[in-house]
């Protein structure tokens, strides 16, 4: 059976990951530590827990349970003092009081939901994510970040310097594919790769690497990228060049684009593509995601059609001749 891991946090692993599901393969999750932002950030704050959400999202996507138990994990609390937060963020947090340790707590609750893969935290370090800006500014934490303007960026980093979950390296050196999900770039994304010992099992794995491109620009943070930006972005911090780009060629309806147009987001331009590493097709989920009760984050709109997405990656997968 071939290994696929996916690297990433928040909505685009989730997407890829049910996208991959109902394939015959071995899915492994490495999932960004530095959220501290909503039900996550107050767990953190009071609890002293590392971080639950983007976690509870990749079990949800990989889980065997019904449906039930699957919207229980998701379920979040619209009223009093537990307002805003969700079951599986709880659940998490109690589990790894009650186990003394945040990977043990994901192996049982792994065993709760019947997971089809593995979910793996990239790192089991109490970590902040920090931006440093030309003007010496540094702004702390992953949700400022995330709200915070980024034109002037210097670096990102980790503090303290975290040090990678072993079993994330493993997967990653066992791969037959490697999938960079979509996602905010600097507050999702790049958290993983600022693990050095997981840039480097990137960099070094024999397997194919595939990044699913974002569909939006982010206000502040990749105003006017195209691609090729992107593409350039991940390879300077995975130091290494990707196999293969997937890339939406699809324009969301006008409607909604003027939503996005508001808030300074725009549809990430294509370009001109020079090889064939570019995967081009129509990308766009039809389906927009229900509002819940008692989220104050704002969600996306716009997302990757899974069921399109797993067709391309599992086509990628015949090529690699594992």
């Amino acid at each position: 059976m071939k290994h696929v891991v996916v690297i990433g946090g928040g909505t685009g692993t989730f997407t890829v990951l049910s996208a991959l599901k109902k394939y015959p393969l071995h899915l492994s999750a490495v999932v960004s530590m530095a959220d501290d932002g909503g039900s996550t950030g107050i767990l953190r704050d009071e609890l002293g827990v590392l971080p639950p959400g983007d976690i509870r999202q990749c079990l949800v996507a990989l889980s065997k349970s019904d449906r039930y138990m699957r919207k229980l994990m998701n379920y979040r609390f619209s009223n009093g003092g537990l307002k805003g937060h969700s079951f599986g963020n709880l659940f998490l947090s109690a589990l790894e009081k009650t186990t003394g340790s945040f990977d043990k707590a994901v192996e049982k609750a792994s065993e709760v939901l019947r997971l089809e893969g593995e979910v793996i935290p990239a790192t089991l370090d109490k970590v902040q994510l920090v931006a440093y800006l030309k003007n010496g500014k540094a702004i702390r934490g992953q949700s400022k970040i995330h709200n915070s303007n980024l034109r002037e960026l210097r670096k990102m980093a980790l503090k303290p310097q975290a040090r990678a979950n072993p079993k994330a390296v493993a997967a990653i050196r066992e791969a037959n594919l490697v999938v960079i999900a979509p996602g905010d770039v600097y507050s999702s994304l790049i958290p993983n790769l600022l693990v050095s010992s997981i840039s480097r099992a990137i960099a070094r794995t024999k397997a194919k690497k595939v990044y699913v491109c974002n569909l939006m620009t982010k206000e502040g943070h990749t105003d006017g990228y195209t691609v090729a930006d992107f593409v350039s972005l991940i390879e300077r911090n995975v130091k290494s060049k990707l196999d293969y780009v997937i890339v939406n060629k699809e324009k969301p309806s006008a409607q909604i684009l003027k939503l996005y147009a508001r808030e300074g987001e725009h549809t990430v331009k294509n370009g001109r593509f020079r090889n064939g590493k570019y995967i081009l097709e129509n990308l766009i989920n039809k389906k927009f995601p229900k509002p819940q009760k008692g989220d104050s984050v704002k969600r996306t709109l716009i997302r990757h059609d899974p069921e399109k997405l797993g067709q391309i990656i599992a086509g990628i997968l015949g090529k690699t001749g594992e």
